[in-house]
């Protein structure tokens, strides 16, 4: 008795582990598939362009942020001495 669960768990497990991995091999090509189409149709020449765009926002918005924390600790070494 004992030894016919075990074959049936075994079933199940191999039966289980063959779905999760079909579905991973499955999942890896679609992924795949979709990553080409979506190549084809954006050009990257438009998202050099997005990227310059973005990278200048981050940079005004960093100079921002430096210029308000070196505010603050002239604030704060002011009042202190």
């Amino acid at each position: 008795m004992e030894l016919n669960l075990v074959t049936e768990a075994f079933k199940f497990m191999l039966l289980g582990m063959s779905i999760v991995f079909s579905f991973l091999v499955i999942m890896i090509f679609t992924l795949k598939t979709q990553t080409i189409i979506i190549e084809k149709f954006f050009s990257k020449k438009e998202s050099k362009n997005i990227d310059n765009t973005k990278s200048r926002n981050l940079n005004s918005n960093n100079l921002k942020k430096i210029a308000a924390i070196t505010a603050v600790i002239k604030y704060h070494k002011n009042i202190k001495g």
